[in-house]
């Protein structure tokens, strides 16, 4: 059927070809010669950037100018961007302020870009949880440094090395899950190890009260993947309650295989290295100490570690959230699961208080990059 079918439609190309005046032969009588190929559409012009007034900026004139202010210029040697670096420098070169300084400063000195459409805002913050020396039934999840078979290849590809000097790609969560280790870091919760991992950082206290503090030393380079939606879509969680409590009191419920399988659907591990907490904030990618609701993590993809951005964000999808959040803050970490022009994850400090309410945002989010004045 399918050979016929060519066979034939073959034939009828042959024969148009034939009945079709070639370009320099005669025109036979009644022959009308095919309609012109349309011409493909322009490309369309694109839009200048959207500019305006930081005054127009939805909820700018609720902001703490002053304290937005004063987290900006203590971070603001992130940026490597001229222009802004240059305005950094005469914030800094201020000194103390006055009441109201910070907002006439913000408003002299910058514009708005509205960036993309509408995107997603979600937070994080720096826990704080229980460990141990030695493991045991409730504490059996070991805390790993990073391997000496870990090496990043060019582009950032992860490799384990093997004996014979090859390299394959670093396993799994389930698969380091499933090896031995001799000196491990400390013991933790297995679903509270589960968050330090997506949190990036935290502090772990001990039984005799001493406190370290837990900072990322290194992924198995494999895609990180929410398991929020999983335990929806499995009934394990209503649609409305898929915070970070929610997900974290199942997960302590259900310890053991039935947590360790819905862990395990996030294929990255993350390994830690342990230091002496000094009580200073954590430090995000930018290599800047992260201010409790001031700093973001972005796609480094679409912004500069530096960038100073609104957020505008509202409709949460979470029970028991802030119905918006609007404030400055600026770029200075990111995250696996960061990924697009207008997605944003508040750090909101350090505690459990932080991290119930980092687990309920899950807003609507709308993005602006402050730009420096020609």
């Amino acid at each position: 059927m399918r050979l016929g079918g060519l066979a034939a439609a073959l034939a009828a190309l042959s024969v148009a070809a034939c009945a079709t005046p070639s370009e320099h032969g005669p025109i036979p009588p009644g022959y009308s010669p095919p309609p012109p190929a349309p011409r493909p559409a322009p490309a369309p012009t694109p839009e200048p950037p959207r500019t305006l007034e930081l005054s127009r900026l939805p909820g700018w004139s609720a902001e703490d100018h002053d304290a937005a202010f004063e987290a900006w210029r203590a971070t603001c040697g992130a940026t490597r961007e001229r222009t802004m670096a240059e305005v950094c420098a005469r914030a800094r070169a201020m000194g103390p302020i006055a009441k109201g300084d910070g907002r006439a400063f913000l408003e002299r000195a910058f514009v708005a870009e509205r960036v993309g459409v509408e995107g997603v805002l979600t937070a994080y913050f720096a826990p704080i949880y229980e460990a141990r020396r030695q493991p045991s039934a409730e504490f059996s999840a070991p805390v790993r440094p990073k391997p000496a078979d870990l090496v990043v290849a060019d582009g950032g590809i992860v490799l384990r090395t093997l004996p014979d000097g090859s390299a394959e790609p670093y396993p799994d969560r389930a698969a380091i899950e499933a090896t031995p280790i001799d000196k491990p870091l400390a013991w933790m919760r297995p679903e509270e190890l589960f968050f330090l991992q997506v949190q990036g950082s935290g502090v772990l206290t001990f039984e005799d009260g001493r406190r370290m503090k837990a900072a990322y030393a290194a992924h198995n380079g494999r895609p990180f993947a929410g398991i929020a939606n999983p335990m929806r879509d499995r009934g394990l969680l209503a649609r409305d309650n898929t915070g970070g409590d929610a997900i974290r009191n199942w997960l302590a419920a259900h310890r053991g295989p039935d947590a360790d399988a819905i862990m395990r659907l996030n294929p990255r591990y993350a390994f830690f290295k342990l230091g002496p907490d000094d009580g200073r904030a954590p430090v995000g990618a930018a290599n800047i100490p992260l201010p409790a609701g001031r700093a973001v993590a972005i796609d480094p993809a679409f912004h500069p570690y530096g960038e100073l951005l609104w957020v505008d964000a509202e409709a949460p999808l979470l029970a028991g959230a802030f119905p918006a959040y609007r404030r400055l803050a600026t770029a200075l970490d990111t995250g696996g699961a960061i990924r697009g022009e207008v997605r944003a994850d508040l750090y909101l400090g350090e505690g459990a208080a932080a991290g119930a309410e980092a687990g309920r945002i899950r807003h609507t989010l709308r993005l602006y990059r402050l730009v420096p004045r020609p």
